[in-house]
């Protein structure tokens, strides 16, 4: 399968966007990427980021991974997730426009994953439902040093991926926000929040749920 790698600059509210696009000639779907708190460090070079965009394209998506507000060549400044929900339906507009109207899969990692579910929502009031969220280290409920996430609710069959071990934003946090939900959890054992030597689980679990 031919992949097609591209670093674009998408027009959003704010000014430009940087995004790393990879599409196969004829994606099946969009798959939309967003990285971790930019506090942290987080861009879209981030190694979840990155899993998680290589694993849609394995499957035959077009993934597209923005960096948020004031990281790499994005303008803006950090805005907590509002912002950010804006740019990603500025980045998912543009990859409509490339690619068609085929489903959109939402991917985020922790900081990343909240603001995808705002996305999903506005997509789901819009009446354009995503395809299939898939939420690694969801940052929920109060993470030390950042702030308290009052994290979306999400459709059932969201796939929530988080380690035993995660010390960024503790299990217990994602497991009283997906109970309210009901919604079931994979839990990596040992993992840490970044998934550190645990990346390939991260693959492996989606890879077979798209297979079912």
């Amino acid at each position: 399968m031919k992949i097609h790698e591209e670093k674009l600059a998408v027009a959003g509210p704010v000014g430009n966007i940087e995004v790393l696009m990879e599409r196969p000639d004829a994606p099946r779907g969009i798959a939309l990427v967003a990285h971790p708190h930019p506090f942290g460090g987080g861009a879209n070079t981030n190694k979840v980021a990155h899993t998680l965009a290589k694993t849609f394209v394995a499957l035959g998506y077009a993934a597209f991974r923005p960096n948020f507000r004031g990281v790499g060549a994005t303008e803006g400044a950090h805005d907590e997730g509002r912002g950010e929900t804006e740019d990603l339906l500025a980045v998912l507009h543009n990859a409509q426009l490339r690619c068609g109207d085929i489903p959109v899969v939402l991917a985020g990692f922790s900081f990343g994953a909240y603001c995808q579910t705002r996305v999903a929502r506005r997509l789901a009031d819009a009446g354009r439902p995503a395809q299939r969220l898939v939420l690694v280290g969801t940052a929920a409920g109060f993470v030390e040093g950042l702030r308290q996430y009052d994290t979306e609710s999400v459709p059932h069959d969201t796939i929530v991926i988080h380690g035993s071990a995660d010390t960024t934003v503790p299990l217990a946090n994602v497991l009283a926000w997906a109970e309210t939900n009901d919604l079931p959890v994979t839990v990596v054992p040992g993992a840490d929040h970044f998934f550190h030597r645990r990346l390939h689980q991260i693959r492996d679990i989606i890879t077979r749920a798209w297979r079912h």
